[in-house]
């Protein structure tokens, strides 16, 4: 039997894998499904078992799972086609006879109305309808949405949004990796879902000012139209389905939608979840 995590070369699949190590989870028992061995050669280094497969092609996933393995499915990058790469996964994994599927969904679930989420709840239905043991991680917004593209904003000296006064309770990636690793690793999270999102949560001018007080530039919080949002974005280059999307999601924090402080993810790391400005400061220093 083995833990397995599946997407393990993406971001927040790397840090499941570095958590599950720390946890002192032998490698050995560790398994990491990737569709590119060349991609994935320092997990191996490190010990882990590589399983290739690709979510897109239901036909690799039949040795991707083992009887007894506990699988954490990081939901897939491909917007539009989700909802049919999830379905193999959750198929395979039924066939295999896994212990318990984990699944990376959305805060809210089924009262998360903005666009993103609408496949995960469609596998959210798909994982309750399989039978198998499951646990539901909806995840909220990562501190590194926005951190992680803060040179135009320190160029341009502003945080532009369509989000109104909206807040938003982001965590770190590493904290939501650190609430997979408790429930793969624990006991007891079978049937549950947890609401997983940051401890506070922040306006985009609150952003703005801790922006200002690190980076010792005068940033300030531009709030426009969703509509210009969308001309904006699609001007720097980003495709209309992506900068639609976008916008969506800022109608959703405007709407309080990501905002929501549960404390979920907190009880699952057993501690603190990181604070918005520990990722600047981490942000600026790169």
């Amino acid at each position: 039997m083995s833990i397995v995590v599946t997407g393990a070369t993406g971001n927040l699949g790397r840090l499941v894998i570095d958590g599950l190590l720390s946890a002192r989870i032998p490698a050995e028992r560790i398994a990491a499904v990737v569709r590119d061995a060349e991609k994935a050669a320092d997990i191996a280094a490190r010990g882990v078992e590589l399983r290739v497969a690709d979510y897109s092609a239901p036909g690799t996933l039949g040795a991707a799972f083992a009887a007894g393995d506990r699988v954490l499915l990081i939901s897939g990058s491909e917007i539009g086609q989700r909802v049919t790469q999830h379905q193999a996964v959750i198929d395979a994994a039924t066939n295999a006879g896994v212990a318990v599927l984990a699944y990376t969904s959305v805060l809210g679930g089924p009262d998360a109305d903005f666009d993103l989420a609408a496949e995960h709840k469609v596998t959210e239905r798909a994982i309750l309808g399989s039978g198998l043991p499951s646990v539901l991680l909806r995840n909220g917004w990562y501190h590194e949405n926005y951190t992680e593209s803060l040179a135009p904003v320190l160029e341009h000296g502003s945080v532009v949004a369509s989000a109104g006064e909206g807040r938003v309770a982001s965590a770190s990636r590493a904290d939501y990796a650190a609430a997979a690793v408790a429930v793969l690793t624990g006991e007891g999270h079978e049937g549950k879902t947890y609401e997983l999102s940051g401890d506070m949560a922040w306006s985009f001018a609150e952003y703005a000012a801790e922006l200002t007080r690190q980076s010792g530039k005068s940033i300030t919080y531009t709030n426009v139209p969703a509509e210009q949002r969308f001309t904006m974005l699609t001007g720097a280059g980003l495709p209309e389905p992506l900068a639609a999307m976008l916008v969506d999601v800022d109608a959703a924090v405007e709407r309080g939608l990501l905002a929501g402080t549960t404390g979920d993810l907190a009880r699952l790391i057993g501690r603190p979840t990181t604070p918005l400005a520990d990722a600047i400061a981490a942000a600026l220093r790169n």
